[in-house]
């Protein structure tokens, strides 16, 4: 039967209306990744942040069909490879994983190359991995944290502690430590955690609160003795440790944290698309292994959660760097 041109017309408007709504999302999804992504850790390989960016890295390759390819690139405080993702294309083939040195860098280095609010935006937040206070019990009689304070109290100034370094995660819990306290600690500051915990082995340090990552080990083995662990909650990396809220520090808290950023400017929707794809990867049970074996405590949060989570610890490093007087010597 031939058709009228009012029911030509009828059913070309019908056809716009049923491809226009699936255009318009084609158009809109975005078209990332079309080639391998950098994926940045600004710290040497092997570290709980290599590892994390690393498995991270495998899983979001098999669900978004490109290689996530991790280039290290170590060097002043994690501030060189930051550096260089901040002045990044912002496609989102340059990607950064970082620390509470994202927070921290500002107030320790003044003349920062990169703005950590400005230059970034932030994708999500990944893990906590807790660090843990420990003491060598071959040559402490400290037993506990309230053993801990009493001796510090009791010799001003003798008790040392050991860390990866000034301005570390690990100088801070113990400069955190003892503000809330009231202590007085003397700070031995290494280059690097596998010198300090070599001291803390031999002897040389009366204590340190190192990452569990690579702490762990030495806890098993019982070279090493965990008082307790920084973070708000316990850890399930060690159960039985108190955290040191528990164990005699009301209040106390430090978590350091891992996140991913690209550079300012990235689209939201690749942002969006990625965020989507961590949370996914970190749900995974062979990534759920993988973290717990450095001891990570998976979080996974939207863009904007981990935006109010780095201004929170802005403020609160700022605060705590400026009271203590630290410095970069």
């Amino acid at each position: 039967m031939a058709l009228n041109r009012r029911t030509l017309a009828a059913l070309a408007t019908l056809a716009v209306g049923l491809v226009l709504p699936w255009g318009a999302q084609a158009q809109t999804e975005p078209r990332w990744p079309t080639k391998p992504v950098k994926w940045v850790v600004p710290f040497p390989p092997g570290g709980a942040m290599d590892v994390i960016a690393r498995t991270l890295g495998d899983r979001l390759a098999q669900d978004l069909g490109q290689a996530f390819v991790i280039e290290n690139r170590p060097g002043a405080g994690g501030n060189i490879g930051t550096d260089y993702v901040a002045k990044q294309a912002a496609d989102g083939y340059t990607l950064l994983i970082t620390s509470i040195g994202m927070a921290t860098n500002k107030a320790l280095y003044p003349k920062l190359s990169y703005d950590p609010v400005k230059d970034f935006a932030p994708v999500s937040l990944l893990a906590v991995v807790p660090n843990v206070l420990v003491v060598n019990p071959a040559r402490s009689a400290d037993r506990s944290v309230k053993d801990v304070l009493a001796h510090a109290r009791r010799e001003p100034g003798k008790l040392t502690y050991a860390s990866a370094g000034n301005g570390t995660s690990i100088h801070l819990a113990g400069e955190v430590f003892a503000s809330m306290a009231q202590l007085k600690l003397l700070h031995i500051p290494y280059k690097g955690s596998g010198p300090a915990v070599t001291d803390m082995l031999g002897g040389q340090v009366d204590l340190m609160f190192d990452s569990i990552t690579s702490a762990r080990p030495h806890i098993q083995s019982g070279k090493l003795m965990a008082l307790g662990v920084t973070s708000a909650r316990r850890s399930s990396a060690l159960p039985d440790v108190p955290t040191l809220a528990e164990a005699g520090v009301p209040g106390y808290e430090v978590s350091p944290w891992f996140g991913v950023f690209a550079p300012a400017g990235t689209p939201a929707e690749v942002v969006n698309r990625l965020n989507k794809a961590l949370i996914t990867a970190m749900r995974q049970p062979e990534t759920l292994r993988k973290l717990e074996s450095v001891g990570a405590e998976p979080i996974g949060s939207t863009p904007q959660a981990l935006a109010e989570h780095l201004n929170k610890e802005l403020a609160r490093w700022g605060a705590l760097i400026q009271e203590r007087g630290i410095r970069l010597d």
